[in-house]
């Protein structure tokens, strides 16, 4: 029968000398195998402390490095020790009414005084050809 343990625990393991991973409800002492990780030891022992199972599935392992896995397997994680996952909320913001802000009027100003410029011209040029 596995050991299991608590997440508690597991985070103690949690160096370049003595390494702990939760990954799959299960706890792997990855210590021997920091300097031969493909990624480096850094990768592993920044997965400490938290399930790290999103993380190993993120890089689509081999079936090898599956393989290899299994023989560090040194127990089970207690799940209720885990803290649940926190669903992203964005920051709350006041609503915003783009076409009541200065920018918005200094665009329509900008587009609208040309055009009135252009206008008043055409308009000079059509009464000034017609008085002659």
């Amino acid at each position: 029968m596995a050991k299991v343990y608590t997440l508690a625990e597991v985070s103690e393991h949690n160096n370049s000398k003595d390494c702990w991973l939760v990954i799959g409800g299960k706890v792997y002492d990855v210590t021997n195998f920091l300097d031969d990780h493909p990624g480096g030891d850094d990768i592993l022992i920044n997965a400490t402390g938290k399930d790290a199972t999103e993380d190993f599935d993120d890089i689509g392992h081999s079936p090898s490095a599956l393989t290899k896995l299994e023989e560090f397997l040194v127990g089970e994680i207690d799940v209720s020790t885990i803290p649940p996952k926190k669903a992203y909320a964005p920051p709350k913001q006041p609503h915003h009414n783009q076409d009541k802000t200065p920018e918005f009027i200094v665009k329509l100003l900008q587009f609208l005084v040309p055009l009135v410029i252009l206008g008043l011209a055409v308009g000079l040029r059509l009464y000034a050809k017609s008085e002659a």
